[in-house]
């Protein structure tokens, strides 16, 4: 039996007496009754963009991942593109909605925020986890009030009908499904029309052309970890309710003061490499948005939340160690996607000395999503600097889109 605890706890942040029982009741109880070991990696990750931008959007992925485009599902309602790099590391399904009137569950959870409703298919849903016994899993968390999408529902939503979905968290507004595969079985998603769409295939081989031509396509490696932003009184629950779901363990969390933030962090128990099974992050203010005005604290996490709403806010993708024309590559691979038009939100920080170095891109406009960039030095194995970490928080908190909703709301 995989025991949860083992774990080395890292950080600084002081959590409740809350979180210390529940975090300790929680994974003993997971262990005991199986779940752990019935719940394995991150399979797939799930992402919506508004109608006509997932051809984009993949050749945008084409260009700044290793992600390869396979194939597209089409329903009645909607066209899912998967983009796969292999069987090691998740896939990606990009969804998009036909009719830009459809209405949805998802389209609701953007529609309440100022700067969510003005793209309110843009999101990501939420990972695709796989497991040994459907069944057993489904009954096991039914059983601890777990909720679930009935299979009408499923159907209804045109989700992968041989999945088990859950309901979109509280906290988070993500989704976790299931779906039962042995190791050495091939992913299959079972929804609608198989087919390679010919405008689809076409951007994706441009995109893989130009990465070529820039020389990057050995230097991107698959996700080292995604990050959500939550309300600052959620942080703690969302945390544990993740480690309900998934057979992920708290690794720990870092006080980020200096941006009023922390970063927190959870790995699977089952997979050292964060590349067959990213890192989940959950980052949130330490004080809620009311308070601001008397402590005269920035407040980059809270304000993202308050104006997209709780969701995944980055995708970090790993940067191969080494150097290229002179310069690291993490240097090498921004100076070239830059040079294609597209925008970052600060200079690369941090340095060899300190471990590694990041970046944030500008957010997407066909998912909202930002593309985090990181190099791990040598035998670095540490997840982040703490002066990378509030960087980066400062950088997302002026980014444009949140600049432009305040300047609007002083008008």
């Amino acid at each position: 039996m995989t025991v949860s605890l083992d774990f080395a706890r890292q950080g600084d942040k002081r959590n409740s007496e809350f979180f210390e029982t529940y975090l300790v009741r929680l994974l003993e109880e997971r262990d005991r009754v199986g779940l752990t070991d019935l719940i394995h990696e991150i399979d797939a990750l799930m992402i919506t963009v508004e109608p006509g931008h997932s051809i984009d959007y993949v050749a945008e992925l084409a260009l700044m991942t290793p992600y390869h485009y396979l194939v597209t599902l089409e329903s009645e309602q909607h066209l899912t593109h998967i983009l796969r790099i292999d069987y090691d590391s998740p896939d990606l399904l990009i969804r998009e909605v036909k009719d830009p009137n459809t209405r949805g569950i998802f389209r609701s959870l953007n529609e309440v925020y100022p700067v969510g409703s003005g793209k309110p298919y843009s999101r990501y849903i939420g990972e695709i986890l796989r497991v040994d016994n459907l069944h057993e899993v489904v009954r096991l968390q039914r059983e601890r009030e777990f909720r679930f999408f009935n299979a009408d529902d499923v159907r209804k939503l045109e989700l992968p009908g041989n999945l088990a979905v859950s309901k979109p968290s509280p906290y988070t507004h993500n989704i976790v499904a299931y779906l039962e595969r042995e190791p050495g079985e091939p992913r299959v998603y079972a929804l609608g029309v198989s087919r390679i769409d010919t405008l689809t295939q076409e951007a994706y081989e441009a995109a893989k052309q130009l990465q070529q031509r820039l020389g990057i396509q050995n230097l991107l490696l698959p996700i080292d970890h995604l990050a959500t932003r939550v309300y600052s009184q959620n942080r703690e629950v969302a945390i544990l309710e993740y480690l309900s779901w998934s057979s992920y363990y708290y690794w720990g969390s870092y006080d980020i003061k200096d941006q009023n933030s922390s970063t927190n962090v959870t790995k699977s128990v089952h997979s050292a490499s964060e590349f067959r099974s990213p890192a989940k992050v959950f980052t949130a203010n330490n004080t809620p948005y009311f308070v601001n005005h008397l402590e005269k604290l920035p407040s980059p996490t809270e304000t993202f939340v308050r104006n997209y709403g709780p969701r995944l806010h980055h995708i970090a993708v790993a940067v191969r160690d080494g150097e290229t024309g002179g310069v690291e590559n993490i240097e090498y691979v921004v100076r070239s996607i830059a040079e294609q038009g597209k925008d970052f939100l600060l200079d690369v920080i941090g340095s060899k000395e300190e471990g590694l170095k990041q970046i944030f891109s500008s957010a997407s406009e066909h998912s909202s999503l930002i593309v985090e960039y990181v190099q791990r030095f040598g035998d670095f194995d540490g997840f982040f600097a703490k002066h990378n970490v509030a960087e980066l928080t400062r950088a997302a908190g002026v980014d444009e889109s949140l600049k432009q909703l305040e300047d609007s709301s002083h008008g």
